[in-house]
């Protein structure tokens, strides 16, 4: 045992199979906090970032909870953690990561914290740099002198270095006789960059001759360019080392600085014109190394770590003082930590964080106490490696929580619907101008298997249905118990609802012995309405302006079959010819073929075709599982009509917009009904009365102005909510038209619905509009993107409404095109791998597509005349007996 082992003050184990290396350790006070304390920044190749603060209740200790000050996984590997001022504008500390294809800069900041569990602490995306090369390392400094603000200068692996003024990107310079990178730092003093070759030579270049040397566009320089104005790259000095270089790094001491490199086999002491000072042989292979100004000393110091587990302290070639490690370095920092100076920080390449000092006090083992310890932490230690590995299972698929292993619930949740229609409607406050408007009742039966408590039940069903009862709440239900509420559903808003589809849920508590109050836990189900809650049969009508034709495998079924609730069976005509009429007016005919396979919906508008297309597909599939026909598909082989689905966003946007016009009407009347009420109370608390001068007049008209805009905004509100309801009708057509159209699986057209129905209702702060297009544009760019140059588009964070809606018409019509020409929506993480770029000179903007740039100007339906798919299609035709056959015909 040796006298000479480092002591250990704090240590810990970061993560699991993860790796490091030397640019993944930085200490420094990356909070801001003033205090003269630093933080430990460590980033790993798993893309993990951790920011500690030790404070060891002794020395010695393992890391506590709250020694963590931040754990972040990132999506890159992290190459190298600095810290420095990168933000223009401040000298405050911010934190640079550099990943292979980006640099981000980040700002940590603390919230201080109410609880026993201290400070909370994020970090803030300042700024990014997309960077076209694979990048290596980078340096940091005041690059030509500049006063309050670090610049940075990144190596990529072919030799080229990229220099960014902070937010913007300067210039490229490739070095010359490039072959591999080497380390990299920068010397303040003379204001350059110093390398290590791949021909073992330490390379200086001012940055002066960097900025006006020639532009690197290309690797390799032509004739032309060996012929141009610019200034050839030349070295200010160049010294031969013999050996390949781990690291370098530049100290200034007493106005003068000194240029340390560590080779494989030497550390080398260089002045500023790379003259040597000093070298000195290592007895072992190094692997990192750390020089620092010694202030009570007056000398320079060198910690060199080994792969003997070793810490050599040198001061110039002396070797002062050696300790031993636990573990092999690959990095080693000096810092501040808890009012203790000095601390010395060193990471392996493992994982493993040490802080120690030095001393001579023998670490010599004490046996603990015996304890009786009622905690077996065997047992824990398997309950722990049981839910990482649930954990572990349950991060490989796209689930939240991690599935049941068992097949029953505490608490579970039926319903049932009412085959009829109730005999005496339950509608209450309807808006729907019929004659009746009818209601079911749906009955939602709970049944516990164990005991249970505070369970709350919460019927939903989409407006503008609504139901009598919403919501149910019980005290406590025993074992084996069973609770059964009735409740009814109507149309009460005056439109066509864009789903029959209700969900129950019910959330309640499980006591256990560990917890008395109990767990909570939550069961769902979900109900089907009836299509005549909302319709009723009506005589076939003869013209329509928008007309489908949905294609089968099966031979034609009888619409008295298919639809028994609204046909009528001793009617002959229909058999094949069948009319609704929805409660609010609208009227859909269904006609089926006789000679093919086919069956047409028309209807005078385009969103009332919904609920009839979903219920013929519906009860087709139904029909054809009862004959124990397990092929049956349904396809579309028509013209999706974008155009008239176009129409509709038009309208919902343009009714947004007078929502916002009706706001700020109503914002300027208040301010003005404000101003003159504080006038007439100033003239009304004065003590010699002065007149009014029509106040009193204006105040009346402004209050009158007031109640007129309230009541068009109210008005605008309400067509802006039916407006929203059609246009959910009309996405969730147009979502089964491009599946029956495309074949789609199940999962690209829950892709395809969460793409075009991300919202379920709808506001101001974030509409449809704005939220349907940022997705869109997100597949566009990813599983649907044609080259790497739509790949490295970005998309803006923040979400707002839009000028008008030709952006996303044009989007949704190259969304249709690209599914057209053989694309697949998927989600994967290799499909949605991006290749960035920078571009020097700031960003510039990319067109989308090479189809946006060659149809600027063009129609969004114009540019679909090769695909029959995606054209208008309007007709107004009678329909005697077979006209569906004849309009089959070619």
């Amino acid at each position: 045992m040796s006298l000479f082992k480092a002591r250990d003050w704090w240590s810990t184990a970061l993560g699991e199979k993860e790796e490091f290396d030397q640019g993944c350790l930085c200490v420094a006070d990356v909070d801001n906090s003033g205090s003269g304390q630093d933080k430990i920044t460590v980033g790993s190749y798993m893309g993990y970032l951790r920011i500690f603060n030790p404070h060891p209740v002794k020395p010695g200790d393992g890391m506590q909870a709250e020694d963590l000050l931040l754990e972040v996984q990132l999506r890159d590997s992290v190459l190298q953690v600095e810290v420095g001022k990168f933000v223009s504008g401040t000298e405050l500390l911010h934190l640079a990561v550099l990943h292979c294809r980006k640099l981000c800069v980040y700002a940590v900041s603390g919230t201080l914290g109410n609880v026993e569990h201290g400070n909370q602490y994020q970090i803030k995306l300042m700024y990014e740099h997309n960077l076209q090369r694979t990048a290596c390392n980078m340096t940091y400094g005041p690059f030509g002198g500049v006063k309050g603000r670090d610049l940075i200068c990144i190596q990529s692996m072919d030799g080229m270095l990229m220099l960014f003024e902070q937010e913007s990107y300067a210039f490229g310079r490739f070095l010359p006789g490039f072959l591999l990178p080497g380390p990299l730092t920068y010397s303040s003093r003379t204001d350059s960059f110093i390398t290590v070759s791949s021909c073992q030579q330490v390379e200086s270049y001012k940055y002066q001759v960097l900025a006006f040397a020639t532009d690197a566009d290309e690797r390799q320089e032509t004739e032309q360019q060996k012929l141009s104005s610019g200034k050839r790259l030349v070295m200010d000095w160049v010294l031969n080392i013999g050996e390949q270089a781990l690291d370098i790094c530049v100290v200034s001491f007493n106005q003068t600085s000194s240029v340390f490199v560590l080779g494989e086999r030497n550390f080398f002491c260089l002045k500023d014109n790379g003259q040597i000072r000093f070298m000195k042989k290592l007895d072992c292979s190094p692997s990192c190394f750390l020089p620092y100004c010694s202030v009570s000393e007056g000398t320079i110091n060198t910690l060199v770590g080994n792969h003997n587990n070793m810490l050599h302290v040198y001061q110039d070639v002396t070797l002062k003082w050696a300790t031993q490690l636990p573990h092999i370095p690959v990095a080693v920092k000096v810092g501040n930590l808890q009012d203790l100076k000095g601390v010395i920080v060193t990471l392996s390449d493992s994982g493993h964080l040490q802080c120690s000092y030095l001393g001579t006090d023998p670490s010599l083992f004490q046996a603990p106490k015996v304890e009786s310890r009622e905690i077996n932490y065997e047992e824990l230690d398997r309950e722990m490696k049981k839910l990482q590995k649930i954990i572990k299972e349950s991060t490989k698929t796209q689930d939240i929580l991690p599935r049941s292993e068992k097949d029953y619930d505490d608490l579970r949740i039926t319903a049932e619907v009412s085959p009829d229609l109730d005999v005496v409607s339950q509608a209450i406050d309807s808006e729907v101008r019929a004659e009746a408007v009818p209601s079911v009742t749906v009955k939602i039966t709970l049944q516990s298997r164990l005991a249970v408590q505070k369970t709350k039940l919460s019927i939903c069903v989409q407006p503008p249905l609504a139901l009598t009862h919403d919501q149910f709440i019980f005290d406590d239900i025993e074992s084996c118990e069973s609770k059964v509420v009735a409740l009814s559903v109507f149309l009460k808003g005056n439109c066509p609802p864009a789903e029959l589809e209700g969900s129950a849920v019910a959330s309640y508590s499980t006591p256990t012995d560990l917890n008395p109050e109990g767990i909570p836990r939550v069961a769902r189900c979900k109900f089907r309405l009836p299509l005549r809650l909302i319709c009723f049969p009506a005589q076939p009508s003869k013209t329509a302006n928008h007309k489908l034709t949905i294609d089968t495998n099966k031979p034609p079924v009888s619409l008295v079959n298919l639809f028994p609730d609204f046909a009528d069976q001793s009617d002959e005509d229909q058999v094949n010819v069948l009319g609704f009429q929805f409660l609010t007016g609208s009227r859909i005919t269904l006609l089926a073929s006789k000679t093919s396979q086919r069956y047409r919906i028309q209807s005078e508008q385009l969103e009332d075709l919904w609920l009839i297309t979903k219920e013929l597909t519906f009860r087709l599939e139904e029909y054809f599982k009862k004959q124990n026909s397990k092929d049956f598909t349904c396809t579309f082989s028509g013209s999706v009509p974008l155009q008239e689905y176009f129409e509709l966003i038009d309208r919902h946007f343009e009714l947004r917009l007078n929502a916002e016009k009706f706001e700020e009407l109503l914002s300027e009347r208040a301010i003005q009904f404000r101003a003159i009420e504080r006038r007439l109370l100033t003239r009304f608390k004065d003590k010699t009365p002065a007149p009014l001068q029509h106040l009193d007049t204006l105040l009346e008209g402004t209050y009158r102005q007031i109640i007129a805009l309230a009541d068009a905004a109210e008005e605008n509100q309400t067509n802006m909510f039916q407006a929203f309801t059609k246009l959910k009708s009309a996405t969730q057509l147009v979502i089964m038209l491009i599946s029956l159209w495309q074949k789609l699986s199940t999962d690209q057209v829950a892709i395809l619905e969460a793409t075009f129905l991300p919202l379920m209702q709808d506001t101001q702060e974030l509409g449809w509009e704005e939220s349907v297009d940022a997705a869109i544009s997100h597949l566009l760019r990813t599983c649907l993107s044609k080259s790497s140059k739509e790949q490295a588009l970005t998309l803006t964070s923040q979400l707002s409404i839009p000028k008008d809606t030709s952006r996303l018409k044009k989007h949704i019509t190259l969304l249709c095109d690209r599914l057209a020409k053989g694309g697949r929506l998927c989600l994967s993480t290799d499909t949605n791998i991006q290749q960035t770029m920078v571009m020097p000179g700031g960003c510039t903007p990319i067109p989308e597509s090479d189809l946006e740039e060659r149809t600027g100007v063009q129609d969004s339906t114009t540019m679909f005349t090769s695909h029959r798919h995606l054209t208008k299609q309007k007709s107004k035709t009678d329909f005697p007996q077979g006209a569906l056959e004849e309009a089959e015909k070619p």
